[in-house]
């Protein structure tokens, strides 16, 4: 049995939907966050060190595994996600050929594509994302009244020079991407659209598309159509994505 040590509001919930997507039994163990720090609760340390979510057990190998991108390669990896022929959850890798005057054959354009977008979620996308967030919370944090207007003027600072600057080229990048496609590695849906759906979830829900970017607007209402991506929101619980 695999077990999701699933934190409200956290990058968790696409474990959950991978999970649904891939039709596998699993239970939830629930952890609340701080209402006041946000931060996620002690227990969490019991499951592994550095006490955050998304970690699974799974049972079958007595692995206990984090972070969302190697968690998503090991569920699709081992349960199937590389071996449904209709519409694989990971590409294959092609086998290749030995010398080197074949090596191009290994390069298979899915694969490589799908493990791009899986790395550039959390690697390139959400850090600047996560600036933001900060920089919004600074604006709202609790201090004395003549402070505030100085932590003002850091966060539009630091927005102004990196945050906007930044989340706009990478927008620009991903508009242009799916402006040909539905999915961002294939013709059908892989893990690097569940992987890539958190940070354009969060970007959508605190208004920072607007109406300049339809096709990551239509990828998001294409996620949430999904009936695995709607059962898993059940299991799971109230999802702020914000």
């Amino acid at each position: 049995m695999i077990t999701v040590h699933h934190l409200n509001n956290s990058r968790s919930q696409r474990i959950l939907w991978l999970l649904e997507e891939l039709d596998l039994a699993y239970e939830v163990k629930r952890y609340e966050r701080d209402p006041e720090t946000m931060a996620a609760p002690e227990a969490l340390k019991h499951v592994h060190p550095l006490g955050k979510s998304p970690v699974i057990s799974d049972s079958a190998t007595g692995r206990t595994l984090a972070e969302s991108g190697t968690i998503i390669e090991y569920l699709a990896e081992r349960y199937g996600g590389v071996n449904r022929e209709d519409a694989p959850l990971l590409p294959a890798k092609s086998p290749g050929a030995a010398g080197a005057e074949n090596v191009s054959s290994d390069f298979d354009a899915a694969y490589w594509d799908c493990k791009y977008w899986l790395h550039y979620a959390e690697g390139s996308l959400m850090p600047p994302l996560l600036v933001g967030l900060i920089t919004a919370r600074l604006r709202k944090a609790k201090m004395p009244f003549f402070v505030k207007p100085v932590a003002s003027r850091i966060a539009d600072q630091i927005d102004g020079t990196f945050t906007r600057p930044r989340l706009k080229q990478h927008f620009n990048f991903i508009e242009s991407h799916l402006a040909q496609r539905d999915w961002f590695s294939a013709k059908h849906l892989t893990v690097a659209d569940i992987q890539m759906s958190f940070p354009l979830e969060a970007a959508a829900s605190r208004g920072l598309l607007g109406t300049s970017y339809p096709n990551i607007s239509a990828f998001v209402n294409r996620v949430h159509a999904r009936p695995a991506y709607q059962a898993a929101l059940k299991h799971g619980g109230e999802y702020d994505f914000a």
